[in-house]
């Protein structure tokens, strides 16, 4: 497929700010159970702001450095100031990083078994 410097520019013009959190695994060591209770509440967290349209896009990763990555759909300061109060961060079970991005409304990530 052959796209065009129109399609390019047309598909630029529609782009919106989002903030891309990346998720790496700190350094601090806990026992299994202290570490499944603070995952889990993080995992509880992530989900409602997932449902309340906060994260658009929640990705975890299978990865030893990084654990997961999201896009939100509020700006950098108060992705910050969210993430920021996570209970994985708060206990020092991952750091973070928020980034400014641009995304374009009504992207959806397809099922990875159709094509």
């Amino acid at each position: 497929m052959t796209v065009t410097n129109e399609q390019i520019q047309a598909l630029a013009a529609t782009a919106k700010p989002y903030s891309l959190v990346l998720l790496r695994w700190g350094p601090k060591p806990t026992t299994d159970e202290t570490r499944a209770t603070i995952e889990l509440e993080h995992q509880r967290r992530m989900v409602s702001l997932r449902a309340e349209g906060v994260i658009a896009v929640l990705c975890p990763v299978v990865d030893s450095a990084i654990s997961g990555m999201m896009i939100m759909t509020v700006p950098v300061e108060k992705a910050t100031e969210i993430i920021a109060g996570d209970p994985c961060v708060q206990a020092d079970l991952m750091h973070y990083e928020v980034h400014q991005c641009h995304g374009f409304p009504g992207d959806t990530l397809p099922d990875p078994g159709v094509r």
